[in-house]
């Protein structure tokens, strides 16, 4: 218990720091390391936890352009938006490395066709997308030019509240409601403590909205974004994003879990005490941080 508390704590002071030279330089190549360091490390885990059911060779195209299709995109953005180049091709810039590295995997079928199979393919494109596919929306999320600092927050905010929520409705109230969310692959996740999760969700998404509120519109410290919570109604859509982003976390964690179950190991990793791996501790947000940019995005072509 100890050890998970103090990696816990000290997983949040790193998020928190990275986060805090993001918003005071203005820059988000900041946060783009942290996310490029979840992506080679959680890729390397997804490998590692497949062991041989993947080519040595195979692990090395995944490991390269995984963090490759990252580093395309989040240099190729900063450069055209410091620039104010217009069209940005930077999201097109992404998609050919990624392609690239796809066609590359599906190549060693023919020279390396001896070590290579159709499943080993399969399973190399698993590790391929999951987590770094995921953590690319996250670093468009982090690149937006509206509401990108908030998006942030709302991801690694909200799915410790849901996570905290969903734990203590399932241990107050799981036995006396014992119907399992997932039985086959999670057993121990109960449909009260989901509820709960999906109450935390909303509860934090409040509480963010009026400590935003407090520091940008009555601190006035510089944070930007600040027209969105001088508007009371705005409320409602932060509680609207704390529902799915707590369901999307929920589902995340269920999708980690299946995997695992699926190879028979615990833990992703070992990288961090009580915890075990990146994706262990990632595994809410890579599903949150789905919605909670599309939502944004929605919000940003609308208000304009």
């Amino acid at each position: 218990m100890l050890k998970r508390t103090i990696t816990g704590t000290i997983y949040i002071l790193v998020l928190l720091g990275f986060f805090i030279l993001r918003t005071y330089f203005a820059e988000p190549l900041f946060f783009d390391l942290l996310v490029l360091f979840f992506s080679v490390v959680g890729t390397y885990e997804m490998c590692r936890a497949l062991g041989d059911r993947i080519d040595v060779v195979q692990k090395c195209v995944i490991q390269i352009f995984s963090a490759g299709f990252i580093v395309a995109y989040c240099v190729s953005d900063a450069v055209y938006q410091r620039q104010g180049i217009a069209p940005n091709y930077s999201p097109n810039i992404a998609f050919v490395v990624f392609v690239a590295g796809m066609a590359l995997l599906c190549s060693l079928l023919v020279f390396r066709h001896e070590k290579t199979s159709l499943s080993s393919t399969g399973y190399s494109m698993l590790a391929y997308v999951y987590p770094s596919v995921f953590l690319l929306v996250l670093a468009g999320l982090n690149h937006m030019p509206r509401y990108s600092a908030i998006g942030i927050l709302l991801v690694f905010v909200l799915c410790p509240c849901a996570d905290a929520f969903a734990y203590f409705a399932g241990r107050l109230l799981g036995k006396r409601f014992p119907w399992k969310m997932a039985p086959n692959v999670s057993p121990n996740k109960t449909v009260v403590g989901g509820i709960g999760g999906i109450l935390g969700g909303a509860i934090g998404a409040v509480a963010l909205f009026y400590a935003y509120h407090l520091i940008v519109n009555v601190w006035g410290v510089a944070l930007g974004e600040g027209e969105m919570f001088r508007d009371p109604v705005n409320l409602i859509l932060f509680v609207g994003i704390g529902v799915l982003t707590a369901a999307f976390a929920e589902a995340g964690d269920l999708v980690e879990s299946a995997i695992k179950r699926r190879l028979d190991i615990k833990d992703m990793g070992n990288i961090l005490p009580g915890h075990g791996g990146v994706l262990d501790r990632i595994d809410s947000a890579l599903y949150a941080c789905l919605i909670v940019c599309f939502v944004l995005v929605l919000r940003n072509m609308i208000a304009g």
